[in-house]
């Protein structure tokens, strides 16, 4: 199951044009409001150049890179959180995900009217943010309730549960995302139950145009929004990267060198979604396959074999490991056994970023 991010934005920012760049699919793209409805979903390779460098080095039949899901949802507006627009419908759709893609326009354009008159990209995000806290108070709100008559009657867990809310609802109405608190583990752990969106990472994509990729006050001012915040900001020349999908890939380099671009937005923007949900990729070798698997950092090895199968987690025996610096090195897994770097490891084993990784387990 790969891992899922969810676009959000206002309507008509551009979130379905970044979902086609990425996914190279036709989701329709309008000048108005809603023609999103329906969540489209595209599964995106994450660019990986040492999955290229061992398919050099091993030749196999297939490769196989690791991915990442993509959700592209309805528009949200002001009043999304007490049902507005299709604000219902879009916030049960990213509670589910794992990490929020915020697309923000930061162009004009006459033939897609902005939904708030006049383009503000601060004030735009402003929108979006706060629809997210009411939606996420609401829920702290129905959660304290159910708290507060359990710790009244005696319930020590539930009166710990409620510290912790207590918390969560006094940052959230100061403005503050839960992620944002430094709340302690135990904290943390009694809210992890709760699908608050303002726990989950968020990288800001700025959606331009060539005129504003040049230094645009509007994407100057997203940047100043965004570095306050310490988010990640993604700019991407959004309906010029889903035209050039349709372009080689000799193509689309040549058009990207034109801007002084050494690649696309969307490969950044996967490639940073990557790392905000703080994974490691892993490889297998397995058969005709060389295939790149993620997991969350400090995995164990167990939880890692089940990625590949549920039976190498039950039968789980051994992992065999070696790292890509070392096959890189020397040439062939057979090498880097002889120079003794090939080291076996047991079920308390975490498993690292760049291993090739053989599991041994009882079938």
């Amino acid at each position: 199951m790969s891992f899922r991010c969810g676009i959000i934005g206002l309507p008509n920012a551009g979130k379905t044009t970044i979902f086609n760049a990425l996914t190279a699919n036709q989701a329709e793209v309008a000048s108005y409001p809603f023609s999103t409805i329906a969540p489209n979903t595209g599964v995106v390779p994450i660019p990986d150049p040492r999955l290229t460098r061992l398919g050099e080095l091993l030749k196999p039949q297939k490769l196989t890179p690791a991915a990442i899901e993509f959700v592209d949802v309805a528009g949200l507006i002001q009043g999304a959180s007490k049902g507005e627009g299709l604000g219902n419908q879009f916030l049960a759709a990213i509670r589910e995900v794992d990490l929020l893609v915020h697309v923000v326009r930061c162009f004009g354009d006459g033939a897609c009217p902005h939904p708030l008159s006049a383009l503000d990209p601060v004030r735009d995000v402003e929108v979006v943010e706060t629809e997210l806290i009411l939606a996420d108070l609401e829920i702290l709100e129905r959660q304290r309730s159910k708290l507060e008559k359990r710790a009244k009657a005696g319930d020590k867990a539930a009166a710990a549960a409620l510290n912790s809310v207590l918390k969560a609802e006094s940052g959230l109405n100061r403005g503050v995302w839960v992620r944002d608190l430094g709340l302690a583990p135990g904290d943390l752990e009694h809210l992890q139950d709760t699908p608050l969106l303002t726990l989950k990472p968020c990288l800001f994509v700025a959606n331009l145009n060539e005129d504003e990729f040049q230094g645009g006050h509007h994407y100057q001012s997203l940047l100043a929004l965004a570095a306050n915040r310490r988010a990640p900001v993604v700019p991407i020349l959004g309906k010029l990267e889903a035209e050039l999908q349709e372009f080689s890939p000799q193509e689309r380099a040549e058009f990207l060198a034109d801007l002084a671009l050494t690649e696309a937005g969307i490969t950044r923007l996967v490639r940073e979604s990557s790392r905000l949900l703080g994974l490691v990729t892993f490889y297998t070798i397995v058969g005709t396959e060389v295939r790149a698997w993620t997991v969350p950092e400090g995995t164990p090895a167990p939880k890692a074999a089940g990625k590949v199968h549920s039976d190498m987690e039950k039968g789980f025996i051994r992992v065999e490991v070696m790292s890509f610096a070392d096959l890189d090195r020397l040439g062939s897994p057979a090498k880097v056994k002889e120079a003794g770097r090939l080291h076996v490891e047991g079920k308390d084993y975490l498993v690292q970023d760049g291993e090739i990784l053989l599991f041994r387990f009882q079938r």
